[in-house]
């Protein structure tokens, strides 16, 4: 199995952790390279846009497009129902750069390498794993960091993450595509920027190993699972980085914060396109909260992430609008039929599939994809007006 073994119960890890002050040069043990800063991932980034926006036939032209996944937890059903709709209608784009948080980095590998591979997307979100893995007796110790166990989010990624997918991702990522996800690393407090591509082009056990672990510290939400332990080296030491959803500190992410500032990369993507899948309702919907604990946390979760999304997506728009870039936006809408009950945290499969219909649905559409104008939150249209 190589030296990349990986136990993640955490009753176990805290025993055998290797602990050590963060160090901004570590990288994941026999992995260099695959974890970016923002600083560096600004440089791959740069780089890949310049060969991107170049025309090359083998790339079909001279136009490129950016597709950046948020989280939204059981909401990526709708999400992967979308991106299977688009293709279905035809209007799916070749997208060469892919960015993914949470359940959106979940569903990025499939988006990345194209309909092709849909019916795996499929199943991984119809096919009732989540509601078989996510079940009570999935229940993790409290020691262990979270509701479910880390093996329950395993189980739902192992069967459709394997040695021929993550290939698949190597031979696209030599053809100067990008695939990045983010997680969180909680012990500086700072997101990580892994390229997916760097790892898949390692090949072998290890690396669909590596491949599997980002994807499930991207999508362990705090609370509901355990987070995941990377072991790293810096300058000949060894330790080991707490790593949880990517959404804690980059809840959307179409380009690393610095290059939001950078003119030159907007000039560059200028014969492209941004499109941002939202996997969650972003507006506010009313209603009676229920008093209990769980009606409270649930409320309270798809509260903060509503809120961090629509900022999220101001960011973006602002900087997508400055700089004369097309931007495409797509959430699930205010009142669908599948997601009746409000829930993000509904793995029902029932619920799933038909959360996946109404998104596949909604893609054939010609307003399928909007085009957002920055919209303020209430205590910042206060600000404004003093």
């Amino acid at each position: 199995m190589s030296d990349h073994k990986f136990d993640w119960a955490l009753d176990e890890l805290w025993s055998r952790r290797l602990p050590a002050p963060p160090s901004p040069a570590a990288q994941p043990s026999g992995f260099a390279g695959a974890r970016l800063s923002f600083e560096e991932a600004e440089v791959s980034l740069r780089a890949a846009a310049d060969r991107l926006a170049l025309p090359q036939p083998r790339l079909g032209g001279d136009e490129f497009n950016v597709l950046a996944i948020s989280g939204g937890a059981a909401g990526g059903a709708y999400g992967a129902g979308a991106l299977v709709g688009l293709g279905q209608a035809g209007c799916r784009p070749r997208f060469d750069i892919v960015t993914g948080v949470s359940t959106g980095a979940l569903i990025a590998p499939f988006a990345f390498l194209g309909p092709a591979w849909d019916e795996r997307l499929k199943e991984a979100y119809t096919g009732g794993r989540a509601a078989e893995q996510f079940r009570w007796t999935a229940l993790a110790g409290v020691l262990q960091g979270g509701l479910l166990s880390a093996e329950s989010l395993d189980g739902l990624i192992a069967p459709f993450i394997d040695e021929a997918l993550v290939d698949a991702v190597a031979a696209e990522h030599g053809r100067d595509r990008r695939l990045l996800i983010a997680t969180t690393d909680l012990d500086s407090q700072r997101p990580s920027i892994w390229d997916m591509g760097e790892i898949a082009r390692r090949g072998g056990s290890s690396a669909v190993e590596m491949f599997r672990l980002v994807l499930a510290a991207s999508a362990s939400l705090p609370g509901l699972f355990p987070p995941r332990l990377i072991h790293c080296e810096a300058d000949g030491q060894f330790f080991d980085e707490l790593h949880v959803d990517g959404g804690v500190t980059t809840p959307l992410f179409i380009l690393p914060e610095a290059l939001l500032h950078w003119l030159r990369v907007g000039r560059r993507l200028r014969r492209g396109r941004v499109h941002v899948l939202i996997n969650t309702v972003i507006d506010p919907s009313p209603r009676t909260t229920s008093p209990s604990l769980p009606g409270v946390l649930i409320r309270s979760f798809d509260t903060m992430l509503r809120v961090s999304y629509r900022q999220a997506l101001n960011v973006a728009t602002t900087f997508c609008i400055g700089n004369n870039i097309p931007l495409s936006v797509a959430s699930i809408p205010a009142r669908p039929a599948a997601t009746a009950n409000g829930s993000m945290l509904d793995f029902d499969t029932e619920a799933m599939k038909a959360s996946f219909e109404a998104g596949r649905a909604a893609a054939a559409k010609a307003d399928f994809w909007k085009n957002p104008a920055v919209r303020l939150e209430p205590w910042e249209e206060f600000l404004n007006a003093l």
